[in-house]
């Protein structure tokens, strides 16, 4: 099984609706009223620094989900 980390995540989910960082980031600066500039998000996914609530955002931009699955056996259970 290949482990992607999140910046391949967000690279694959951009190119599959034929979307560019900068326009990635034009269109969370509108949503959000904060200033995303292609630079900055790149940083944040480069350092593994992006926020929850900022990939939610990237997530509804391009049309996708997030799921979370427990792991049982990892929890003990």
């Amino acid at each position: 099984m290949m482990i992607m980390n999140i910046r391949e995540e967000v690279r694959i989910m951009l190119f599959s609706k034929r979307m560019t960082m900068t326009e990635l980031a034009r269109r969370m600066t509108e949503l959000s009223g904060k200033h995303y500039s292609q630079s900055l998000i790149s940083h944040k996914l480069k350092s593994e620094s992006l926020r929850y609530t900022e990939m939610k955002l990237i997530c509804k931009i391009l049309g996708y989900r997030i799921y979370i699955d427990i792991d049982e056996i990892r929890l003990g259970q």
